[in-house]
């Protein structure tokens, strides 16, 4: 699988992605600018962590802040 990110111009182009979509040709999947920040992190890293992983650290860090706000 080749992933690409595509700017659209024109309106129109949208509905033809659709269609392609519909066709089961492709598939869009939604960027965001987390994503693309664990993207560069992950290119620039020697051991890449998982989304498990760093879901459990910030999981992890918003317990130690509530337990804080508590007292």
């Amino acid at each position: 699988m080749e992933a690409i990110s595509v700017e659209i111009v024109n309106p129109k182009a949208k509905k033809l992605l659709q269609n392609l979509v519909e066709l089961n040709l492709i598939q869009i999947v939604p960027r965001t600018e987390l994503s693309d920040m664990l993207a560069k992190l992950r290119r620039n890293a020697s051991e890449v962590p998982s989304l498990e992983e760093i879901t459990a650290e910030v999981e992890t860090v918003r317990q130690i802040r509530y337990a804080r706000k508590t007292y």
